[in-house]
């Protein structure tokens, strides 16, 4: 089988949609299908070309054994509605396009968060008679007014039109959390054709291990109770939060043994650095994004993991990808999601939750894990053992087990028409 895979996110970039998509190809290769990727050139979140590439009108790379085929698009940081709307706009257009250079793919997959990829894989799908499957990651363009980057209006609703469209368009919609699929189901799309695919941890490359000495010296965090974020710096994620938090810690008997970090990139970035200059925070530390293979050492860094979102209905149904790569490296959760994420701390009990924005609750939870030495023992050991239950290959391997049956059913209605247009000449 050929699958064509339409992402504006893949590596080198180091965000949850790039990491999940490399990964799934890489293991559909592995089972001996054929991978073709049309994405743009590597830029996000800071809307810069990364090093060794530029923005051109295409260029084919082989990663993995997937080719991949890099594509012109304007190219904007992720802020701002208009820029990042141009951005995947243009996307669109040259996925398009490109799309006619794939040789004879078999089905073609969108991928959210936004979904004017996912309006390309229906085209292209449409256009070369194959099916279209949507994998859906986030609830757009709700997730836009969730953050306060647009109130309802007309454009609003024109999109909510769109986005209904392609649900009952697509072949297969593959969501990555159950409230997704309850949502299209109370929406009026056909619950039969959706799957859960939930994100997980590639387990060759997130394990439990010993702390970066040379990582801890450089940053000053020998000796210290370490808490961390890592991820994208957006609208959604709510790290004033954490950034409260430090400085109430503060007001704490041996408030000195803590440290937080702060690793990755975003649009709200620049201000929250603004904000802890404002606040004294000499115990907080930033750190810029880091390359996909460098991550892991700055995992090794946290013996406790805060996750985190705004405090909005919409992200109960949402279920961060970095919570599985916390229980593949045994780090301890603080989890400020409520929702479907918040059921999988509790049952799987591998951290503590708090109220999302609520940063007194953070810091005695925070107290708390570093104080009780038989709960943190206990809560490391079930996020190793919870691991294995989101290992990506597995994951990987139900995913495509979804596009073959589908592969299948496409090539036996094909015959079936044949057949049926062949039978007036066979009575003749």
């Amino acid at each position: 089988m050929h699958i064509l895979f339409l992402t504006d996110n893949f590596p080198p970039e180091v965000n949850a949609p790039a990491g999940r998509t490399f990964e799934h190809c890489r293991e559909w290769v592995r089972a001996g299908h054929r991978v073709t990727v049309i994405t743009c050139f590597p830029n996000f979140p800071d809307g810069k070309v990364f090093k060794g590439y530029r923005n051109r009108l295409c260029k084919t790379e082989t990663m993995a054994g997937i080719r991949v085929i890099r594509v012109w698009s304007y190219i904007a940081a992720n802020k701002g509605f208009l820029k990042r709307t141009l951005d995947y706009a243009s996307f669109m257009f040259s996925a398009i396009a490109a799309s006619f250079l794939v040789n004879k793919p078999d089905l073609v997959i969108g991928t959210s968060p936004q979904f004017f990829t996912a309006c390309a894989a229906y085209i292209a799908g449409r256009t070369r008679h194959i099916p279209f499957v949507f994998e859906l990651r986030d609830l757009w363009p709700e997730s836009i007014k969730a953050v306060g980057a647009m109130r309802q209006s007309i454009l609003i609703g024109m999109l909510e039109k769109l986005e209904l469209f392609l649900y009952r368009k697509a072949s297969r919609i593959i969501c990555v959390t159950r409230s997704f699929k309850e949502n299209l189901i109370k929406r009026g799309i056909d619950g039969g054709k959706i799957g859960v695919i939930t994100n997980g941890a590639d387990m060759s490359r997130f394990r439990p291990g010993p702390k970066d000495h040379e990582l801890e010296r450089k940053y000053g965090l020998e000796g210290k109770f370490v808490a961390g974020y890592v991820g994208t710096h957006g609208m959604a994620h709510g790290l004033e939060t954490i950034l409260q938090a430090a400085g109430q810690i503060k007001n704490f008997d041996d408030s000195d043994a803590f440290r937080f970090i702060l690793l990755g990139n975003g649009a709200k970035k620049q201000d929250l650095i603004e904000l802890a200059r404002t606040m004294s925070l000499d115990n907080l530390i930033f750190i810029d994004s880091v390359p996909k293979d460098q991550v892991v050492r700055y995992w090794s860094l946290l013996d406790a993991s805060i996750i985190h979102l705004k405090k909005t209905e919409l992200f109960t149904s949402v279920i961060p990808s970095k919570l599985f790569e916390c229980m593949a490296t045994g780090i301890p959760i603080l989890h400020g999601v409520a929702g479907e994420s918040a059921e999988i701390v509790r049952k799987e009990n591998i951290g503590l939750v708090f109220e999302p924005e609520n940063a007194d609750q953070l810091c005695r939870r925070l107290i708390e894990l570093r104080s009780n030495e038989a709960l943190y023992d206990s809560l490391r050991a079930n996020c190793i053992e919870a691991a294995k239950n989101y290992d990506r290959s597995d994951l990987a391997s139900r995913m495509l087990a979804i596009l073959e049956e589908l592969h299948d059913s496409t090539k036996l209605s094909g015959v079936e028409m044949k057949q049926r247009a062949l039978a007036p000449e066979i009575k003749s």
